[in-house]
């Protein structure tokens, strides 16, 4: 057996300790078992040496060296076991012979686990020692990692950590030798520094992006780039093969955090602290940070709007309307004396600078909405008070700007809500409560329609949504004092000038104003139809001649309510007397007339004529027995048009003379005789029975007219 102090065997000694198992009789697992726990042992001699020297407090770099050298004795004993394990003769050998590993030692824990990662580590720097990894290093490597157990992630995380170290240590080599600058191809270059390091291209390009970014942040840390920083971050952009995107997020990240911290301050600053010296900062950073114009609107926008939105929320929060348009006001007023400024700052304009001239193609397109907005500011007086005349406009001076606007902060709905707010304001005036209930109402002058034109731009209302704000509160208006003249809902001549001469007060256009006097007429007329059908005052002739005048029946009454009328309608019929059924007018005029379902209608109409046809019997017998002779008419032409809706089987009755009595009664009627024949079929009276009630029928009244008199 080999000496448990050297690092080393041969086949004589592996045969030997076969032979050794079988004259002791252990099992192979036995044996095994024993094999791994010696050669794990001698392992863990050259783990601690190594350690030792590589935790010496006086360690030097020949320590160092001695480290690699216990390492490289481990990795030297696990090859010569993996050949062995793969030898010819392996079968003749002790049992576990193959590679070593720490695991069931005494460096299996996780606290000796952060050991062994030293010495992973201080393996991996002594492979990159000189600049590149060699193909036998990245194998040696990997069998460390299985002798010491470590993850795939815990030993690609050390190896990461150096190699990256060393790839940037090879690439500022390159950059200040000038190797990496003059070379034909700069990619070129960095891939075959990444090949000789085994190196990630991907993680190489992050660092090339954090060495720019360290770059950048050097440079403008002043708040300024100069030319001379430009020149250099170019050079090194270019060297090190930065994409433009990259770039652009970059300058984007750092440059646009110095630019907001700016901003901030600058709005911060509030109305009356915009003062020149922080005009001079804007300006400074907006233009000496280099940032396009589209990131600078968009980072002080993104702040601009966050106070808006302040400003918004008091108003919704402000207990009545008058302190909910003061806090709108503030808002108007911050826009003009503070983001206006911001914005004005940013393009580099004087604050009197007259805004730059559109071009000819926005000068066609805006020349088009003027036109369209004109025809709408003649009808509406409110609208025409935001539109400032040439003289107050020069005493206002520069509009306040509207590039940043609540467009896309708040829905369209919001945004009317809150202009709407303003508006009342404008037209009622303040409103201050005084002791005991009462109140003052201070008005205000036109110009405060003036700051309703820049709140529509600061809320990003276009024309078409400020039009139609006006309108619809000149509509309401309207409409509140038109309920009001058509109360009882009749529309006379009168009435007609009195409601136009309101449409002109309140500026409401004349279509508009129709549209809502027809609402109201509408509601008015429905409600009383409804009266009409629910009191049965409402008949099929009635409704059509209102279809003949225009009214749409069918609207306003609900379908529920039309589907009744149509019930009532039949019932009707099959209690006329008159034994008349039209199916083309009850089938498909009537239901087209209700704007109801026919097919559903037909059924109401046959579940009522089989329902009407038993009792219509019942009832003729009962107005017999009561001598009511045009009763039993009537009933029986019920029962006729009933049989006409579903024809019937005969009717059965208990005393067939009162059958024959009722057919008597209704032959002297002199009806049409297929009227008496269908009779004569649902009553069960045979032909010779019906010939000779006939042939009676004068006798037969005239005893009963005696009977009757003598009763009476």
């Amino acid at each position: 057996m080999f000496s448990p102090f050297q690092i080393d065997i041969d086949v004589e000694q592996l045969v030997s300790l076969r032979q050794a198992q079988l004259s002791y009789r252990l099992s192979d697992e036995l044996a095994e078992d024993l094999f791994r726990q010696h050669t794990r042992k001698l392992v863990e001699k050259n783990i601690s040496a190594a350690l030792d020297r590589l935790k010496s407090r006086t360690r030097t770099v020949q320590d160092v060296v001695k480290v690699v050298e216990e390492l490289d004795k481990i990795l030297a004993f696990n090859n010569k076991l993996i050949s062995l394990k793969n030898h010819e003769d392996a079968a003749s050998f002790a049992c576990g012979v193959g590679p070593v590993s720490v695991s069931g030692g005494k460096y299996d824990s996780e606290r000796e686990k952060d050991d062994l990662k030293l010495l992973y580590r201080a393996y991996v720097t002594d492979a990159l020692s000189g600049g590149r990894m060699e193909e036998h290093k990245l194998a040696a490597l990997n069998q460390l990692k299985n002798i010491f157990g470590l993850g795939k992630r815990e030993a690609e995380s050390i190896t990461l950590d150096i190699t990256s170290k060393v790839y940037r240590k090879r690439l500022a080599q390159g950059v200040s030798s000038g190797d990496l600058e003059f070379s034909d191809s700069k990619a070129a270059f960095l891939q075959n520094l990444c090949e000789e390091l085994h190196f990630d291209p991907q993680k190489a390009t992050k660092i090339h992006e954090e060495i720019y970014r360290q770059k950048l942040q050097q440079c403008a840390a002043d708040g300024v780039l100069s030319e001379e920083d430009v020149k250099a971050l170019t050079r090194l952009r270019v060297m090190l093969c930065i994409p433009q995107h990259t770039i652009d997020a970059a300058h984007s990240d750092i440059c646009g955090s110095l630019f907001e911290k700016v901003v901030k301050d600058a709005i911060a600053s509030g109305v009356d602290g915009y003062d020149a010296d922080v005009k001079k900062a804007v300006r400074k950073a907006a233009h000496g940070l280099r940032l396009t114009r589209e990131s600078a609107m968009s980072i002080a926008g993104k702040a601009a709007r966050r106070i808006f939105l302040n400003f918004v929320k008091q108003a919704r929060m402000a207990e009545n309307r008058t302190e909910g348009a003061k806090a709108l006001r503030k808002l108007i007023a911050f826009n003009s004396l503070v983001v206006t400024e911001l914005v004005a700052d940013i393009k580099g304009e004087s604050s009197d600078t007259p805004p730059e001239e559109p071009s000819k193609v926005e000068d066609k397109k805006i020349e088009e909405e003027d036109k369209w907005d004109d025809e709408e500011w003649e009808s509406l007086e409110t609208l025409k008070k935001i539109r400032p005349s040439e003289e107050v406009a020069a005493k206002m001076g520069k509009p306040g700007q509207t590039e940043i606007n609540l467009k896309n902060d708040l829905s369209e709905r919001e945004r009317a809500d809150l202009y709407k707010t303003y508006l009342l304001y404008c037209l009622t005036g303040e409103v201050t409560r005084i002791p005991f209930g009462a109140q003052i109402t201070t008005k205000k002058d036109d110009s405060e329609y003036l700051l309703l034109n820049q709140l529509g731009g600061i809320l990003g209302l276009t024309v078409k949504e400020i039009v139609e704000v006006h309108r619809s509160l000149a509509e309401q208006a309207f409409r509140q004092q038109a309920e009001v003249i058509l109360a009882d809902g009749q529309l006379t001549k009168a009435r007609i000038e009195q409601l136009n001469e309101l449409q002109k007060q309140v500026g409401l256009p004349p279509e508009y104003a129709q549209k809502v006097i027809k609402n109201i007429t509408t509601t008015k007329m429905a409600a009383a139809l409804e009266t009409a059908i629910n009191r049965g005052r409402l008949n099929m002739k009635q409704i059509r001649e209102l279809k003949e005048a225009s009214i749409d029946f069918n609207s306003m009454i609900s379908e529920k309510l039309r589907e009744n009328l149509h019930k009532k309608t039949v019932d009707e019929i099959f209690s006329s007397g008159t034994g008349e059924f039209d199916e083309e007018e009850v089938y498909e005029k009537i239901p087209i007339d209700l704007n109801i379902n026919a097919e559903k209608a037909k059924g109401v109409v046959h579940e009522l004529a089989r329902s009407r046809l038993s009792n219509s019997l019942i009832q003729a017998v009962a107005l017999l027995r009561q001598r009511n002779q045009q009763g039993v008419v009537s009933t029986l032409n019920d029962l006729l048009a009933c049989d006409k809706a579903v024809p019937s089987e005969p009717l059965t009755w208990e005393v067939p003379e009162e059958l024959a009595d009722l057919y008597t009664i209704y032959m002297k009627n002199n009806p049409a005789p297929e009227k008496l024949c269908r009779l004569q079929y649902l009553l069960g009276i045979s032909d010779s029975t019906a010939t000779a009630l006939g042939e009676t029928k004068d006798s037969v009244f005239s005893v009963g007219a005696e009977e009757e008199k003598f009763v009476f």
